[in-house]
């Protein structure tokens, strides 16, 4: 599984570089707070998948890494993806690292 670190999307960020961010925690998680990627929760991507763009890099992120691990595997198996990478360390590393004020449950 590709992934990324927190300090090379905050870059591409910064560099409005393109690429999509998806958030799969449930939505109660992403209201408390957010870096602002789409919300679709994990048991919503096996019905919402199509929405997911093949042709450029998408991230995706959870609080720790673990569910947009899975979320990347089933999309990967099941549906031949290969531009996603997982945000290493997910929400908390984002917070630790990056921006303390994000609120993440």
């Amino acid at each position: 599984m590709k992934s990324i670190t927190v300090e090379e999307l905050k870059k591409k960020m910064e560099n409005k570089e393109e690429f999509v961010l998806y958030d799969v925690r449930e939505n109660y998680e992403y209201e408390a707070g957010n870096i602002n990627g789409i919300n679709i929760p994990v048991k919503e991507f096996a019905t919402n998948y199509q929405e997911i763009p093949k042709d450029k890099m998408v991230i995706v992120h959870c609080k720790s890494g673990g569910r947009s691990g899975q979320v990347i595997e089933y999309l990967n198996q099941a549906h031949k993806f290969d531009n996603l990478y997982n945000l290493e360390g997910g929400l908390i590393a984002y917070k630790q690292r990056i921006d303390p004020s994000i609120n993440v449950l």
